[in-house]
């Protein structure tokens, strides 16, 4: 959220031009460095890579947090006294969620207010201490407390995360920084799955899950100390001389004023430039709303959320190795991804789109047949968990697509490269 809500539901980007009455955008100079042309190549992956990879620590730790009472909710609900309440067992997956609703509406402020290097640092606070909660509670209110404040690390991090690799990345490397967020958090996940195998042979094992969660969470915490800020934040609140030093050291030297030429052409583009939110629910960009909404809605119907967090159990009940299958889930998650991202530029947007709905629809049309054949045989072993791994593999695809199409468009949006008559234009990456 790079702007701010104003009365009348009128959301306007900010602007530094009262802050930079030496800076004059229509200066050639800016160009020029002692009367040698700015260099026009493209700036280096490698500068800004060590910083993107980071940032996707969050993202790691999104993963990590929502596989991590797959495993041993059955050991935990045991351990702290509610074994076989299925309620209260949902509640320690739900209330991580709860948090993060509430997490990822302060994001957008918290980001805007003190810079992205410090909201990695707030949000990874509260993972530490909630991790800490619920590695050592011995009541189920203090397993919920702690999964609320990790939620609320969670909600606050990836927002400002895709923020921040957008920000940072050269623009011929953004669209595969930005896919980056999407693996680290399949990364994330298969770590919990293999972390949570040995809950059934070691006593407590559950409580060592939550304790290796902190370990990233304070390395995300340091390292952002040695990271760069936003430049594009730096520029916003009109310290130019400190962006101008952060892109030299993403981008480089060379590259510093052609970049922050650009920032101030955006920024000059923006002063006059709003829109109104009853335009984007009800007006001219209400399909384009409604239409990313949906298909945004309809893959977390697809009930793939419930594998993440209660596969281990439905495994078992179904009489499949739970280890098995959950290491077999978390890598179709990860090659649904790996292929996206290979096929998406090639296919395009709508083709990944129609077929990882497809996909969806056939692999739990799968899972219903696989259900209603007797448990024993082996036909019903082989088509539930292929009916999962499915699921698993086309939702990544089509998250994937999706991520990359709102990154791109939101990108866009936020930095005047498309203004209101342009919005329309949206829909053109839809049909790709």
């Amino acid at each position: 959220m790079l702007g701010r809500l104003h009365g009348s539901s009128m959301y306007k980007r900010g602007t530094s031009r009262d802050n930079m009455d030496s800076f004059d955008i229509d200066d050639n100079s800016a160009l020029l460095e002692n009367g040698t042309e700015q260099e026009t190549s493209t700036p280096s992956w490698k500068l800004s890579f060590p910083h993107v990879l980071v940032a996707t620590i969050v993202s790691f730790l999104f993963g990590y947090h929502l596989g991590v009472v797959n495993e041993p909710l059955e050991s935990i609900a045991s351990d702290l006294g509610f074994n076989g309440n299925t309620l209260e067992e949902g509640l320690v997956v739900s209330t991580c969620l709860a948090g993060a609703f509430l997490g990822s509406l302060a994001s957008g402020w918290i980001a805007d207010g003190v810079g992205r290097r410090r909201a990695f640092q707030l949000c990874a606070l509260p993972m530490i201490v909630g991790s800490a909660l619920s590695a050592t509670t011995g009541t189920l209110v203090g397993m919920l407390l702690g999964r609320f404040l990790v939620g609320i690390g969670l909600g606050v991090g990836p927002p400002v995360a895709s923020l921040y690799v957008t920000e940072v990345s050269p623009a011929h490397v953004r669209g595969t920084y930005g896919s980056f967020i999407q693996i680290a958090t399949c990364f994330g996940l298969m770590a919990s799955l293999l972390v949570g195998i040995p809950v059934k042979s070691i006593v407590g094992w559950w409580r060592y899950c939550f304790w290796i969660s902190t370990i990233p969470a304070a390395l995300l915490a340091l390292a952002m100390v040695f990271c760069v800020e936003s430049p594009h934040w730096l520029y916003k609140q009109g310290r130019i001389a400190e962006a101008e030093a952060e892109f030299g050291r993403i981008f480089g030297v060379p590259h510093v004023k052609t970049a922050i030429t650009e920032l101030a052409k955006i920024d000059r583009g923006d002063e006059a430039d709003s829109v109104n939110l009853s335009e984007l629910m009800l007006g001219r960009h209400s399909r384009v709303v409604f239409i990313g909404s949906t298909l945004y809605a309809l893959q977390q119907l697809s009930g793939i959320n419930a594998v993440f967090y209660f596969s281990s159990t439905v495994f078992r009940r179904a009489g499949v190795s739970s280890n098995l299958a959950n290491v077999l889930v978390g890598i179709a998650n990860l090659t649904g991804s790996i292929i996206a991202l290979i096929l998406m530029d090639k296919l395009g947007r709508r083709i990944l789109l129609l077929w990882s709905f497809f996909g969806m629809a056939a692999a739990m049309a799968l899972q219903v047949f696989a259900a209603s054949l007797p448990a024993s045989t082996s036909g019903s072993f082989y088509l539930s968990i292929g009916g999962m791994l499915m699921l698993g593999f086309a939702v990544l695809v089509l998250f994937l697509t999706l991520l990359c199409l709102c990154t791109q468009a939101a990108f866009e949006l936020l930095w005047g490269l498309l203004d209101g008559k342009e919005f329309w234009k949206l829909n053109d990456l839809v049909h790709q």
